[in-house]
């Protein structure tokens, strides 16, 4: 239900050397239903489109979805690509009637929230 919650459930990125881009799915009660590896990037990016983080929400019947990725670099400010791919993830979820309950960027030691930060 929170970032903190979903970081738990992230720990494994934490010092990987290519960027993993993770979806979390969860059902109303925001139970955890299913997660996901979108994609596997190289040191520096990730290309994520919205059919891929849609595409098992609608198998599995998630009614919300965390998205996660990890930054090699140990920096948590995202990048403008970053914030790009949560607008417009947020914007399909509206579409579909799944909402994107925030987007997580994990670093070796520390995170960052977007709808922490207000960026959601």
């Amino acid at each position: 239900t929170s970032a903190k919650d979903a970081v738990f459930q992230l720990t494994d990125l934490r010092g990987l050397k290519k960027e993993h881009f993770i979806a979390l799915y969860t059902n109303a009660r925001n139970r955890l239903i299913y997660r996901e590896t979108i994609s596997v990037g190289n040191l520096t990016a990730n290309l994520v489109h919205p059919r891929e983080v849609f595409e098992s929400a609608l198998q599995c019947s998630a009614s919300y979805i965390f998205v996660a990725h990890n930054h090699p670099s140990n920096d948590k400010e995202p990048s403008q690509n970053d914030i790009i791919i949560t607008k417009r993830l947020v914007e399909a979820g509206k579409i579909m009637g799944i909402k994107i309950v925030d987007h997580i960027i994990i670093t070796k030691d520390s995170y960052l929230s977007f709808r922490e930060k207000g960026l959601i």
